[in-house]
């Protein structure tokens, strides 16, 4: 990632808006499928005689891929420029989503998957590139909320737009759908937005000077960092068993299930925001052990008969881990001022990347194993506590490590 300063020189203020829609408008496309599909998983486990623990591992290949493809994917940008890679990510995740709608097992659904999901985090990665090259240095913080929100916005959009596909053309017609979407994000971002090599040249050039990149992990805190992964564990496991939950305790429908995904993601686009406002005049680390206090109960309402309670349950649940892990990446960056940021901010996200495969996988267990979905909200409610704990000790550690740092300048002011 390049310096700030180098950003205006890439984007013009003229036309900066113009790039930065255009990154927005394609990840609109590709998150429609990536948790909007989710009320299609009764009758894709239906199709191809999938046990919950099967739906675990089918949902879950996001995390592993995740763990694989986001470090090359990073090369990739900085190699051949991000409208390229984003452009190429963008084309295999609609592959992807062909491959499924076309698969007639397990093997060949699960592959397809994996594909889709591939081309999900080059393109994902790229995102996050065009974001920093086109926007303002002083509007950064605000367009990233922005697609943030959007994002939440796209899978609101998604879940019933394929709940209704399915229910007229069946699930593979809907799976098809997102590929179409996918694909006119790429028409639009390959149109309108505009890759600039000469910053990503000053981007390469700045890195090649930084010495001790790596320094930051041989301290041992860092490598309490990937826990805090499980912020979201139980937002992005409860979003793709939220239909198989409902259908089960309540006889709900596809087109019920998306309503409610719904409803939990017009939430999460409010909560967002909210969070970010409060981390920037509150302790940060306060309020995320805040947000996840809240996802206690909320996992645990998760076992109530009442259907009201229930969609709020989960609208709090996923709410809550989506908004914590957008302020996981600031809030890490406090953790150890001084130290490096770059190494921080990957091994944050590899803590997303394992769990995002260890949620769903654990929860499809549990379900096998006991035949209902209680004890997997039990050990969501478990894993909200300890995430609560562990954020307020790291809370306690950056306290005392920056109060080190501040005596360490005052005593070299007084010498």
């Amino acid at each position: 990632m390049m310096a700030d300063d180098t950003v205006p020189r890439l984007a013009p203020q003229a036309r900066w808006v113009v790039f930065y829609l255009a990154v927005v408008f394609a990840m609109m496309t590709m998150q429609m499928s990536s948790l909007g599909f989710a009320p299609l998983l009764p009758a894709i486990q239906k199709d191809f005689a999938m046990s919950f623990s099967q739906v675990g591992t089918f949902t879950g290949v996001y995390g592993l891929v995740a763990l694989v493809v986001s470090i090359p994917a990073g090369m990739l940008a900085k190699h051949y420029g991000e409208k390229r890679v984003m452009c190429a990510g963008l084309a295999i995740l609609a592959l992807g989503l062909l491959g499924l709608s076309l698969a007639e097992n397990f093997g060949e659904a699960i592959t397809a998957r994996a594909v889709w999901i591939f081309g999900y985090r080059l393109a994902f990665v790229c995102v996050m590139t065009a974001i920093a090259l086109t926007a303002p240095a002083h509007l950064k913080g605000r367009a990233m909320g922005v697609l943030g929100a959007m994002s939440s916005l796209a899978t609101v959009l998604g879940a019933p737009f394929c709940a209704e596909i399915a229910v007229s053309l069946g699930w593979r017609h809907a799976i098809m759908a997102f590929g179409g979407m996918a694909l006119l994000g790429l028409l639009v971002f390959a149109g309108f937005y505009r890759q600039r090599p000469e910053v990503v040249q000053a981007g390469r050039a700045a890195q090649g000077d930084r010495q001790g990149a790596f320094s930051a992990f041989r301290i041992p805190i860092v490598w309490t960092i990937p826990l805090l992964g499980l912020s979201n564990m139980g937002g992005f496991a409860a979003t793709f068993f939220l239909p198989a939950a409902l259908k089960a305790q309540f006889g709900m429908d596809a087109a019920g299930s998306a309503q409610v995904i719904s409803i939990a993601y017009i939430c999460a686009i409010v909560v967002n925001p909210l969070c970010g406002w409060l981390s920037d005049r509150l302790n940060r680390w306060l309020v995320l052990a805040g947000m996840m206090a809240l996802s206690i109960p909320a996992s645990l309402a998760m076992m109530s008969d009442d259907v009201l309670v229930f969609e709020v349950a989960a609208a709090t649940l996923i709410a809550c881990g989506l908004a914590t892990t957008n302020q996981l990446y600031p809030t890490v960056a406090e953790l150890m001022r001084g130290r490096d940021v770059g190494p921080l901010m990957g091994i944050t996200a590899l803590g997303g990347g394992i769990f995002g495969y260890l949620g769903p996988q654990a929860l499809g267990w549990l379900r096998d194993w006991s035949g209902g979905f209680t004890a997997g909200w039990w050990t969501l409610a478990g894993v909200a506590a300890f995430s609560t704990c562990l954020m307020l000790f790291l809370k306690n550690y950056a306290d005392r490590n920056n109060a080190r740092l501040a005596a360490h300048a005052a005593r070299e002011v007084t010498v």
